[in-house]
């Protein structure tokens, strides 16, 4: 099992992951805290020119090293925004600030963007991100509630999810592993264990004040799985996403599909 570092300081935050909660918006108490540096148990960047190995499943991530980076419209075109880590993460400080990367250019990244609307990609400096790779990947199915987690070609867990509801979907579509944050009540809709991912919900513009992000996390509601029952978010068992979490802990910048 990885060892993790958990980050001690409080942070004032409502969670804003949609199908963390049900209809009435759920405020999270200001004790959540981040999950380690995940990213820093990367591995180096093997020699590929493309972020995904077809047989060996290799993704490719950039964790940049400050707070801010420019996104261009093509590879040395023109700055069409600055992507601020503390508009995107929940606990900016104490959270690697990672892409999951589409094309490497040699000086020039195709990134996945954690932004609005889902599917978002931009170009980026390679000077500006430190390389890391992993074999680990997330599948989803939506229509046979379950979740799948891949090191390279052997399955490491399997289980089955609650989804979203017909008026509420989970999107389907490629996405990353954003963020992870520990709950301080592992007795709430959200469980003990929270993944925030790139994508959005497509239905809400906004939840509890914040972005309608979806997520990953556990539940207390064990009457949860294999139905369609959430805002947009993956719900896991408790010891399920407790086990993703501590004990195959895939680095921020993992790949997720989720399918129909």
């Amino acid at each position: 099992m990885r060892r993790l570092q958990r980050v001690a300081a409080a942070v004032l935050v409502a969670l804003a992951l949609t199908a963390c909660a049900p209809d009435t918006p759920i405020e999270v108490d200001p004790t959540a805290t981040s999950v380690g540096e995940v990213t820093g148990e990367g591995s180096a960047m093997p020699d590929v020119t493309h972020s995904v190995n077809v047989d060996d499943h290799i993704s490719t991530i950039a964790t940049v090293g400050g707070m801010t980076i420019d996104v261009y419209d093509a590879a040395g075109g023109t700055v069409t925004r600055t992507l601020n880590a503390r508009d995107l993460l929940t606990v900016p400080d104490q959270t690697p600030f990672v892409f999951h990367v589409q094309e490497n250019d040699g000086d020039w990244l195709l990134v996945d963007l954690p932004i609005q609307p889902n599917g978002s990609t931009g170009w980026i400096r390679a000077s500006d991100v430190t390389l890391s790779y992993t074999d680990y990947w997330i599948e989803i199915s939506l229509s046979e509630y379950n979740l799948k987690v891949w090191k390279g070609a052997t399955l490491v867990m399997e289980t089955t999810v609650g989804v979203g509801r017909a008026d509420r979907p989970t999107p389907g579509g490629g996405y990353y592993l954003r963020e992870v944050l520990q709950l301080p009540d592992p007795n709430t809709v959200y469980g003990p264990y929270a993944y925030g991912l790139s994508g959005y919900q497509p239905v809400l513009d906004s939840f509890n004040g914040g972005q309608p992000i979806i997520g990953i996390h556990g539940t207390n509601n064990a009457d949860s799985f294999g139905k369609d029952v959430s805002s947009g978010c993956i719900r896991l068992p408790n010891d399920q996403i407790t086990k993703l979490v501590l004990e195959i802990n895939p680095p921020l910048g993992t790949p997720v599909t989720i399918s129909g």
